[in-house]
C-alpha cells in the first residue's frame, strides 16, 4: 500500500481540523475551551458534536460506535453500539446524542477490581476523555467511531488505568504551575505532561507460532534450548531491514499515520527478529492511548504479511528481552519544554528547579517507580545485563552532573560545552558534539531535554509507570513550591533548595555502566533499593508513604490504591499459573513422547549392531543419557505439579504470588533445563517444537 503521508495523516481522526470543518463556529469554540479546562461541556454542545462526529464516522463507513477504555488488565475494552435507532412506523434513523458520547454503561462486573465492586455488582460507567481525539478504526470491513475513555464504578471508583493517568496530569500541573508563578512567570497557566514510549517487539512466522502451545498461551518460549548462533555478532542491530519485515513495517505505518500516530522511527533491534517503532512525542494521554492503537496495530498488521508480533519481555531465553522506553518530559500551554537545558544550564533557573523536581522524586519515590513496572515478564528481564537493572538511578551525563555537583557546593558558575568532533577527512564535516554521552544501561537517563524512563516492559500499558511518574514529580514540586511561595527573597530560597536537593540526593546520579556487578555492590552501600522481584516490589506499593502520596495529590485513594494492588498480585499469579500449567501440558503431551520414542529407537539400534557383533557402547552411552534425561524430566514435571498445586491452595493474594515467585517458577526453571538439554540430543525430526535457530532466523 502507497500513499501521501501528509494526505492520509489522521485521516481517520476526529481532530481539530475536522473538528473545525464540522462544528459551527459557536460550539468549537465552546469545545476549545473545555479542551483547554476552562468550562465543563454543556448538554447542548455535546449533542451537537456528537451529531456531527456520526455524521463524519458514517462518511467513512462507520455503523457502530464504541467507547474504547483501558481496565486495570492494561488491554483495552470496548462495548459496540449501533447508530441505529427504530421509529414507530418499522423504520430506523441513525442517531448518536451527547449522552451517548459523554457517557457509557459497559458491565463492570468481569473487570478486576480488587475488591472495589462484588461480581454481581455490574454497573460501571466509562467518560469520555476529551481531550483525546476521538477516531474510526477499520477492522476487516467493519468500521466503527472509537471514542477514547475513562472507566469508574458505580460508586465513582477509578477502575481502569486512565482515570489516575488524568489526575496525575491534573496534580502535576497545579504544582508546576505553582512553581512558574513562584519563580516570576505569571503567564503560564497550565503544564503538560508529554511522552514518547519507544515500542521493541519480536517477529515469528505464523507457522511456527502455530506448532507452539507456549507461544499461543502465554507469549513467551517456555521450552528451547540456546541455538548455535543468537546475538553474539551485533550484526542485527540497525541492520538492513529484510524484505518482508520492511512491508510489514511499511502497512503498519500507513496503518498508523491514518489512526494520527506519529510512528518516526523504525529499525532492526540487537537480538534477531527484534525490531523497535518510536513515535513523536504527544501529551502523556494521548501517548497512552496511542501506544494501545500501536500494540494492537502490530498484532493485526503482522498476520497479514504471515507473521505474529510477539510483544512479551521476554520471548526467548538468552537474547535481547523487549522494553518499552517512555521519554517523559513536561511542557507549558506556551509551548516551552521545561526540561530544556538551553545554551546556558548552569543559570537556567526553571529548567536546574524542573531537574531536581525530578531527581528528588525518583529518589524518594525508586520503590515506587519501580513497583510500577512490575509484571511476570519483566520479572525475566530486568537486570539481565540487557536491559537497565532492578536498581533505579538517574543518569545525568557530563555536563549537567558537574552543574549538580556544583549545586550541592552553593551555586552554579558555568556549564561544559561539548565543541566540534572532527573526523580526520576533508571529505567529512566537523560536527557539533552534544555536551553530554548517552547511558542505555541506565534505567532512568536524561537525555537532551527529557528523560528517559527504560524500564518499561514492552506489554504494559504506560499509564500505569506514567501517573507514578506524573504524581511522585508533582509532590517534589508541591514541597518546592511551599518553600518559594513563602520566602521573602526567591532567589536565594530556590538557591537553597537546589542545594539541599543536590546534597540529599546525591546517591541516586550514576552515570557508570549499569551493568557491572561493582555497580551492584556500590548501589547497595549508597542505600539504593535493589528489588529484584514482582513479588517483592509489589509489596512495598501499599506503604503508609505511598498511600499518603497519593491520596495528597488526588490521584488514587486508600482503597483505590489497595484494589490495583491487589489486581498487579493477582495478574502475577495467574500468569505464571498459566505457564506452569502450559509447560507441564507442552511437557507430558509433546516432549515426553518424542523422547520415549527416540529412546526405543536408541535401544533398537543398541539390540542391531550387538547382533551385528559389533560394539554398541557408544549407543548405550547415548541412550543411558537420555533415559537418564528422562527420568530427571519426569521428576521435576512431578515437582512442578506439586509446586503448581501447593501455590493454587494458598490463600491472599500476596501470599499467592509469593508462592508462585519461590515455588513454582524455581521448578519451572527446573524442568526447562533437562527439557533443553534433551532438545540438543534428540533427532531433530522427532523433535516436536520449533526451535530458536528457526524462530529467531527464519524471514
Amino acid at each position: 500500500m502507497s500513499c501521501s503521508v501528509t494526505g492520509e495523516f489522521g485521516r481517520n481522526v476526529f481532530n481539530e481540523v475536522t473538528m473545525r470543518e464540522c462544528l459551527p463556529k459557536n460550539v468549537f469554540k465552546s469545545l476549545k475551551k473545555t479542551l483547554d479546562g476552562e468550562q465543563p461541556l454543556d448538554p447542548i454542545t455535546a449533542d451537537v458534536i456528537a451529531n456531527a462526529m456520526k455524521d463524519w464516522a458514517i462518511a467513512k463507513g462507520a455503523t457502530h460506535f464504541c467507547h474504547w477504555f483501558q481496565p486495570m488488565t492494561g488491554l483495552t475494552a470496548e462495548k459496540h453500539d449501533a447508530f441505529i435507532s427504530p421509529r414507530a412506523d418499522g423504520r430506523t434513523i441513525m442517531e448518536f446524542s451527547g449522552k451517548e458520547l459523554i457517557r457509557g454503561e459497559p458491565d463492570a462486573s468481569s473487570f478486576p477490581s480488587g475488591g472495589l465492586r462484588a461480581t454481581f455488582e455490574a454497573r460501571g460507567y466509562t467518560a469520555w476523555d476529551c481531550t483525546s481525539p476521538v477516531f474510526v478504526k477499520e477492522d476487516g470491513k467493519n468500521v466503527t467511531l472509537y471514542i477514547p475513555c475513562a472507566f469508574c464504578s458505580y460508586t465513582g471508583e477509578a477502575l481502569d488505568k486512565k482515570t489516575p493517568l488524568l489526575r496525575s496530569m491534573d496534580a502535576l500541573s497545579k504544582q508546576a504551575v505553582r512553581v512558574l508563578k513562584a519563580l516570576g512567570d505569571m503567564t503560564v497557566t497550565h503544564v503538560t505532561a508529554t511522552m514518547g514510549p519507544e515500542q521493541e517487539y519480536f517477529l515469528v512466522d505464523q507457522s511456527f507460532y502455530a506448532k507452539r502451545l507456549d507461544l499461543l498461551l502465554t507469549g513467551r518460549t517456555l521450552f528451547g534450548a540456546k541455538p548455535p548462533r543468537g546475538q553474539e555478532l551485533e550484526d542485527h542491530y540497525f541492520g538492513s531491514l529484510h524484505e518482508r519485515v520492511a512491508s510489514f513495517m511499511n502497512e503498519l505505518n500507513n496503518e498508523l499515520w491514518k489512526l494520527g500516530v506519529t510512528a518516526k522511527t523504525q529499525h532492526n533491534e540487537v537480538a534477531p527478529a527484534q525490531y523497535e517503532l518510536a513515535p513523536v512525542f504527544s501529551t502523556i494521554n494521548v501517548a497512552a492511548d496511542h501506544n494501545q492503537l500501536t500494540m494492537d496495530t502490530l498484532q493485526k498488521v503482522a498476520r497479514r504479511h504471515g507473521f505474529v508480533c510477539l510483544l512479551h519481555e521476554k520471548p526467548f531465553a538468552g537474547v535481547n528481552g523487549s522494553g518499552k522506553h517512555n521519554n517523559w518530559s513536561m511542557s507549558t500551554d506556551m509551548g516551552v519544554n521545561l526540561l530544556d537545558p538551553g545554551e546556558t544550564p548552569h543559570d537556567n533557573m526553571v529548567f536546574l528547579v524542573m531537574l531536581c523536581a525530578v531527581i528528588r522524586a525518583v529518589d524518594k519515590y525508586a520503590r515506587l517507580l519501580r513497583a510500577s513496572v512490575a509484571n511476570a515478564g519483566n520479572e525475566h528481564r530486568l537486570g539481565a545485563n540487557e536491559a537497565p537493572p532492578a536498581i533505579v538511578s538517574v543518569f545525568l551525563g557530563e555536563q549537567l552532573t558537574d552543574i549538580f555537583e556544583q549545586l550541592a557546593k552553593g551555586g552554579a558558575k558555568n556549564s561544559k560545552k561539548g565543541g566540534q568532533l572532527k573526523l580526520g577527512s576533508l571529505t567529512l564535516p566537523p560536527l557539533p558534539k552534544d555536551s553530554t554521552d548517552r547511558n542505555r544501561t541506565s534505567p532512568f537517563a536524561f537525555t537532551g531535554n527529557k528523560f528517559e524512563f527504560r524500564m518499561v516492559g514492552s506489554s504494559q500499558s504506560i499509564s500505569g509507570p506514567g501517573f507514578v511518574l506524573n504524581t511522585i514529580v508533582a509532590d517534589a514540586l508541591s514541597e518546592i513550591a511551599d518553600a518559594l511561595e513563602k520566602a521573602e527573597d526567591v532567589k536565594a530560597a530556590a538557591q537553597k533548595v537546589l542545594q539541599d536537593i543536590a546534597v540529599k540526593h546525591a546517591r541516586i546520579v550514576y552515570n557508570g555502566d549499569n551493568y557491572t556487578g561493582e555497580w551492584v555492590a556500590e548501589a547497595a552501600q549508597r542505600g539504593l533499593p535493589n528489588v529484584r522481584t514482582t513479588y517483592e516490589s509489589l509489596r512495598d506499593v501499599c506503604s503508609a508513604e505511598h498511600v499518603a502520596l497519593f491520596s495528597k495529590h488526588g490521584v488514587l485513594s486508600r482503597e483505590e490504591l489497595e484494589a490495583r494492588t491487589e489486581v498487579l498480585f493477582e495478574g502475577y499469579s495467574k500468569q505464571v499459573n498459566i505457564e506452569a500449567l502450559t509447560m507441564l501440558s507442552i511437557a507430558k503431551r509433546q516432549l515426553l513422547p518424542a523422547c520415549c520414542e527416540y529412546s526405543a529407537k536408541l535401544g533398537k539400534a543398541v539390540t542391531t549392531v550387538s547382533d551385528a557383533g559389533i560394539s554398541a557402547e557408544p549407543q548405550k552411552k547415548l541412550l543411558k543419557r537420555v533415559c537418564d534425561l528422562i527420568a530427571t524430566m519426569e521428576s521435576r514435571i512431578e515437582a512442578l505439579e506439586k509446586a503448581t498445586a501447593k501455590a493454587a491452595g494458598t490463600r491472599g493474594a500476596e501470599k499467592h504470588a509469593q508462592s508462585y515467585r519461590e515455588d513454582v517458577l524455581p521448578a519451572m526453571v527446573a524442568l526447562r533445563q533437562t527439557a533443553d538439554e534433551l532438545e540438543t540430543i534428540v533427532d531433530a525430526k522427532l523433535w516436536p517444537l520449533p526451535t530458536y535457530a528457526e524462530m529467531l532466523f527464519v524471514r
